[in-house]
Formats: C-alpha cells, sequence, structure tokens
C-alpha cells in the first residue's frame, strides 16, 4: 500500500505564506489527489484536488491564495497557501481519493 508523508507545516503569521509538500512511496501519476484539513473541534474538509493530469479545483475560500501542484516522477504533491489567515490553523493531510489513502498530517498554526 502506498505511504504519505506531509511535511512543511509551521508557525506562521497572518498575511505569511507556506508550502506543504507530500511524498509518496509509491506511483501516484494515475490518482487523484487532495489536500484536506481538521481544525480543532471541527470536521476534516477538503482544501482542494488535482486530477492526474493536474487540473485542479479548490473549496470557495482557498480560492485565489492556495494551489497545488503534483509531481508524477517524483510522486510528490504541493500545497500552496498564501495570505494565511488564523482561520487556516489546521492539520493538513495529504489524500489519494482513488484509494482513500490518507498521511497522517502535518501542523499549520497562523498566528501573530
Amino acid at each position: 500500500q502506498i505511504q504519505l508523508v506531509e511535511s512543511g507545516g509551521a508557525l506562521v503569521q497572518p498575511g505569511g505564506s507556506l508550502t506543504l509538500s507530500c511524498e509518496a512511496s509509491g506511483s501516484i501519476g494515475t490518482y487523484n489527489m487532495a489536500w484536506h484539513r481538521e481544525a480543532p473541534g471541527k470536521e476534516r474538509e477538503a482544501v482542494g484536488v488535482v486530477t492526474p493530469d493536474g487540473r485542479t479545483m479548490f473549496m470557495d475560500w482557498a480560492n485565489g491564495r492556495f494551489s497545488i501542484t503534483r509531481d508524477n516522477v517524483k510522486n510528490t504533491l504541493t500545497l500552496q497557501m498564501n495570505n494565511l489567515k488564523p482561520e487556516d490553523s489546521a492539520v493538513y493531510y495529504c489524500y489519494i481519493h482513488d484509494l482513500r489513502i490518507w498521511g497522517r498530517g502535518t501542523q499549520v498554526t497562523v498566528s501573530s
């Protein structure tokens, strides 16, 4: 089974930027991938998805601030987050939609 490992989570000030990475232990080139997040006391929610050919779709609140890229050779997924807000604080998870495989997550905290 493919394993996913996220990295890049950190404490960042409001208005700042952060890049999260997800490394897969196997080939992800044919799968729809996604980033999700879960804040304390809230349900896990989707951030955005990316198709095998790189097309993306985001939740309304993420549009214009977040972007997803993938490298099907290196089997990596990246979430670029800009203009971060305190309400973006959460654990961010990488997800293989077609296989229902989750990573363990990486913590993002937006605070001054």
